[in-house]
C-alpha cells in the first residue's frame, strides 16, 4: 500500500466531508444508544450476501456521516499491513519524531485511498477532531499519530486510508434494496475483535434495515 500523502491537509479535508454534522447541534448519547435522531452516523453498515460489488464483499463499515447530502464511512475489517509508527510518520514527512510502537493500517474504502483517518474513542480531542456519536470520533493529523506513539493518544484507535462514500440518497436506496443492513456496535467490536470474526459478529447484531 502506497502512503505518499501528508496528513497536515487532512483536517481540512475531513472537516469539508463532515461539515453538515459538524455544524449540527447534537447531544452526547449515553453508552449503547443510537446516534442522534435523523442520522445513521455511529451505526454499522454490513454487506448483505446479495452485495454485487466485490470491493465490499463481507464489508463492515462504521458510518461517520449520513445526512441529506450523502454519507461517508470507514471499513473496519480489512487490515492491509502493520508497520512501526516511526516509519509511518517518516513516510508522511515527519522525520524528527521519536515514537514507539506499531500500528495496523486498514483499507477504509475505495475512495481517495491516499487520505488517512484515525478512528478513535471520544475521550481524545484535538481542534481538528470531529465527533461521530459521543463514543467515537475521527481525527486526521500527524499529531494524533505522535500522541499514540508517546502514550498520550486515545485509549483505542484504528488507522485507515481511504473511505466509502455515497451521494445524496444513494445509501438510502441501497438500504431499501437490501444491499446493506444496519447493525449496532460496541467498542470491543470496533477495536479488539479478531478481524476475521468482525463480519459474523456484526451479522448477529443486525437491526432492521431502512
Amino acid at each position: 500500500m502506497q502512503i505518499s500523502m501528508r496528513l497536515r491537509r487532512l483536517g481540512m479535508i475531513v472537516a469539508a466531508l463532515l461539515l453538515p454534522i459538524a455544524l449540527a447541534p447534537a447531544a452526547s448519547p449515553a453508552p449503547e444508544e443510537r446516534a442522534p435522531t435523523g442520522t445513521l452516523a455511529g451505526q454499522l453498515l454490513v454487506a448483505s450476501p446479495e452485495m454485487g460489488d466485490p470491493r465490499f464483499d463481507h464489508a463492515v463499515i462504521l458510518l461517520v456521516r449520513q445526512d441529506k447530502n450523502g454519507a461517508m464511512g470507514i471499513r473496519i475489517n480489512r487490515p492491509v499491513e502493520e508497520r512501526s509508527l516511526a516509519s509511518l510518520l517518516n513516510a508522511l514527512g515527519d522525520t524528527g519524531s521519536e515514537v514507539a510502537g506499531t500500528v495496523r493500517i486498514y483499507s477504509g474504502g475505495p475512495v481517495q485511498p491516499e487520505i488517512g483517518f484515525v478512528l478513535h474513542t471520544a475521550e481524545y480531542h484535538r481542534p481538528e477532531t470531529l465527533d461521530i456519536d459521543g463514543r467515537l470520533s475521527i481525527t486526521s493529523s500527524r499529531e494524533i499519530l505522535r500522541d499514540i506513539g508517546n502514550q498520550r493518544g486515545p485509549a483505542k484507535s484504528l488507522v485507515a486510508f481511504g473511505y466509502a462514500g455515497w451521494g445524496a440518497g444513494q445509501l438510502e436506496d441501497e438500504l431499501a434494496h437490501h444491499v446493506w443492513f444496519m447493525a449496532s456496535y460496541d467498542l470491543p467490536l470496533i477495536f479488539e475483535e479478531d478481524r476475521d470474526k468482525v463480519y459474523d459478529e456484526a451479522v448477529k447484531r443486525r437491526t432492521q434495515a431502512l
